[in-house]
């Protein structure tokens, strides 16, 4: 009901009052900007070092997920070593009780089949080994990375927190300055007061003429058009930058 009756108030202002209003605004909100000014690119610098960590441990889960697939696999081949290992003793010892040389070729040929089982089984665990060795070294490269990143994260985030906490009283002020301030002005101007914000580059979408020039483009204002904003009949914008000028005495 409280910001109703607000709202209901603005649309009775006069455009001086609204202008007044606006450029308090103004005022505030630069004053949070230069809170967020000195924090600076930490914030995006923790965020980016907190993504890194996220992707550096899911690296070394797939990493640890593969060394321990290649170790199962290296055991298998082991085992498949083992067997074939079995099967020529006992295709040895049956060749001494063969009844012809037909079946005597046959166990031959059985035995060179688990010989190249055996080499192929070999030759696999030199290449899950070799791979192996190449992935524990990546993982401990990791390991070591995301360590130093963390310990960076740490000496990040305490800085913030800092810095937070130095100025959170004073944001917390200017912010609830800032709804009052909001609560005077009626919802289409202050959407378009923040979309001005918004696009402009420095954040400023209420400037004042300073120099017979616009406070934020710094293009001439002709005279007669200087002469109308001192007056505050109306709401007037620079027609270079789209801000709201108001008279340096405001």
């Amino acid at each position: 009901m409280a910001t109703t009756d607000s709202k209901v108030k603005a649309a009775d202002m006069t455009v001086e009052e609204r202008l007044r209003a606006l450029y308090d605004l103004q005022k505030v909100v630069t004053e949070i900007d230069k809170i967020r000014t000195l924090r600076g690119e930490l914030p995006l610098e923790v965020q980016d070092l907190e993504d890194e960590i996220a992707g550096l441990e899911t690296r070394m889960t797939n990493l640890e997920s593969d060394i321990k697939n290649m170790n199962d696999d290296i055991l298998a081949k082991k085992n498949e070593i083992k067997e074939a290992g079995l099967l020529i003793k006992k295709y040895e010892a049956q060749q001494s009780n063969v009844r012809n040389n037909r079946e005597f070729d046959s166990l031959t040929k059985e035995i060179e089949f688990q010989t190249l089982e055996i080499e192929l089984c070999e030759k696999r665990i030199r290449e899950f080994t070799a791979e192996m060795k190449s992935k524990n070294e990546l993982l401990e490269s990791s390991v070591k990375l995301i360590n130093e990143r963390k310990g960076d994260l740490k000496a990040k985030k305490a800085e913030l927190d800092e810095i937070v906490s130095e100025t959170k009283t004073e944001e917390e002020r200017i912010k609830s300055k800032t709804k009052e301030i909001e609560a005077r002005i009626d919802d289409r101007l202050l959407t378009a007061f923040k979309r001005i914000r918004k696009n402009a580059r420095n954040g400023l979408a209420v400037v004042t003429v300073a120099r017979d020039a616009c406070g934020g483009c710094f293009n001439k204002i002709p005279p007669q058009r200087q002469l109308d904003i001192q007056l505050r009949k109306k709401i007037i914008v620079c027609e270079y930058c789209g801000r709201i000028l108001v008279d340096d005495e405001l």
